[in-house]
């Protein structure tokens, strides 16, 4: 028989792991626009976390968490700084460097202490998708910051190598330390230029808390409440942006689904076989509403407002019969033009398929089955094993929702896709 676990120790010790992963994107972000050194700023960090692992069991979990990690943090950047000034003393005794280089640095780093920080992730964000970086290495580098993920997390996201992006993350952070940039959110003319990849970075966070591609859960919610709350105060900052709303109202139609997404035994349901009361009514009223708001200012065409406008033919439909699947089809066309991609291409042959039939979905397809681009991505395998099984082809079904599951990143994607395979054989 297996007790349960009652070390109290054990039981601090999960929740200070807890507390750093909800507060790490903040801490790192504080610090870094204090110090204007990402790698100082994540040492500084852990050394908060390992403090808490050693005091918190004896003293208890304080009631501000957060600002306890922050305040040990800084505590631990003076401390550096201050025998960075010592060192320079000694150095200046002997004549090999001026006392006031260290001085001034503590100063500096000591008023910085003292800042108001403003929002520390956003500004993290920003400074993470400053136009010195390559687009690819602005996401991967915030996702890296923000969502704690890891680089096989986001090589999964990019369809990349591991290596890849773990060099393009490195590059990254030697880049914008050599800059010398402020880690806070840029103003006026500075802005806009920087949107479009901070709505790309904020999408890919919550597609991870949508779909995870790691771990035992197939949603992380936490990790899309805070990709919703970013866009929230980016559209509060720039309400006259209509991609902004385009965005909030995609990931609260999106997220209005949790709920409905996995079954009591942690598989995942498809839509069009979600129990749809489960669904949030306050997210799909709250996600309409930003979707006419970004209609309303002309921003019908933008690739989130589109995606959006795919997720409200869902959010509109009371059953899954009742879905308008031409107008999903048309959206798609629409989506491929402004936003061409072969997972985009995967998605509207899809639609076509539900709407006009498996053979016109077969015929989109067919040339997709082979891009190099998605030879390890076993949705376009699904697709083609769902719609040879609605043409009635189980046999040929089969292989490739077999083929599917062993391209399955997440465990229960991969017996979700096995049984599909399994319920094909006649």
């Amino acid at each position: 028989m297996t007790l349960p676990d009652t070390d109290p120790d054990a039981a601090v010790r999960r929740a200070v792991e807890t507390v750093f992963r909800m507060e790490r994107a903040r801490l790192i972000g504080g610090l870094a626009r204090m110090l204007r050194d990402i790698d100082l700023a994540e040492d500084l960090a852990q050394e908060a976390l390992l403090a808490a692992l050693a005091d918190w069991p004896r003293s208890g979990i304080p009631v501000r968490p957060g600002a306890w990690l922050m305040a040990t943090a800084k505590r631990r950047a003076i401390d550096r700084f201050r025998h960075r000034r010592m060192q320079a003393r000694k150095l200046a005794e002997l004549g090999h460097a001026p006392e006031d280089d260290g001085a001034a640095q503590v100063t500096a780093a000591e008023a910085a202490m003292d800042d108001d920080l403003g929002d520390e992730i956003l500004g993290l964000i920003f400074a993470a998708c400053h136009p010195l970086l390559t687009a690819e290495a602005r996401v991967a580098l915030t996702l890296r910051l923000i969502g704690g993920l890891t680089t096989d997390e986001i090589a999964r996201a990019f369809l990349a190598k591991d290596a890849t992006i773990a060099q393009r993350i490195l590059r990254a952070k030697k880049t914008l330390g050599r800059a010398g940039l402020a880690w806070e959110i840029p103003e006026g003319d500075a802005l806009k230029p920087r949107l479009a990849s901070v709505l790309e970075v904020i999408y890919l966070v919550f597609n991870e808390g949508y779909a995870a591609t790691a771990g035992d859960d197939l949603i992380r919610p936490a990790l899309a409440d805070e990709a919703r709350r970013l866009g929230r105060i980016l559209a509060a900052a720039m309400p006259a942006e209509a991609e902004i709303h385009g965005l909030c109202a995609l990931m609260d139609l999106q997220a209005s689904r949790f709920a409905a997404r996995v079954a009591p035994d942690g598989s995942p349901v498809p839509l069009t076989a979600q129990n749809r009361r489960l669904w949030d009514r306050t997210l799909i009223r709250r996600g309409l509403d930003a979707l006419s708001r970004t209609e309303a200012s002309g921003g019908a065409d933008g690739p989130y407002a589109l995606q959006a406008a795919l997720a409200a033919c869902h959010a509109r439909a009371g059953r899954a019969e009742d879905t308008d699947w031409p107008q999903i089809a048309g959206l798609y066309d629409r989506l491929a033009v402004v936003m061409p991609s072969p997972v985009v291409e995967v998605n509207r042959a899809v639609a076509h398929g539900v709407a006009f039939g498996p053979a016109a979905g077969l015929t989109l397809l067919a040339p997709l089955d082979g891009l190099p681009a998605l030879a390890g991505y076993a949705p376009l395998q699904a697709a083609i094993g769902d719609m040879l099984a609605r043409a009635g082809q189980p046999g040929e079904a089969q292989a490739r929702f077999t083929r599917a599951a062993s391209l399955a990143s997440h465990p229960r994607e991969r017996d979700f896709l096995l049984a599909r395979a399994a319920a094909c054989v006649v």
